[in-house]
């Protein structure tokens, strides 16, 4: 039981993406709504991704940077309350926290694919030379 409990977390954090469109789909049976599951794989996939990108930096560069992304993740938590704060004058944690992890999940995304391009291509030219 654990080894199939394994085997499905190590295909989920090396392809996120096919994560990403089975709770999408999942999303949809249940739901019955486009925009809703499309949110909710967003929202349930987001670890997924900063694992991911987690992995693949260790993979490229054979060093863990988690602190860095956990650093940066900080940094964009501030930088999210600073903002609804100077624009609303009060900080409701539920909107900060929802876009918070949203934009985590659009910048975390794009740097997934990033590494995945620069590591297919840093392959390729290694193994050609």
């Amino acid at each position: 039981m654990s080894s199939i409990l394994s085997s499905v977390l190590t295909v989920l954090f090396t392809l996120p993406i096919l994560g990403s469109i089975l709770v999408f789909l999942f999303g949809k049976v249940i739901t019955k709504n486009t925009r809703r599951s499309l949110h909710i794989a967003l929202d349930y996939t987001t670890f997924l991704y900063i694992i991911s990108v987690h992995f693949l930096i260790v993979t490229i560069w054979k060093i863990s940077l988690f602190w860095l992304i956990i650093l940066i993740m900080i940094v964009i938590a501030m930088i999210f309350v600073l903002l609804h704060w100077k624009v609303k004058e009060e900080i409701i944690l539920k909107k900060v926290l929802k876009g918070f992890w949203r934009f985590n999940f659009m910048l975390f995304f794009l740097v997934y694919i990033a590494l995945t391009f620069y590591g297919l291509i840093s392959s390729a030219v290694n193994f050609s030379f």
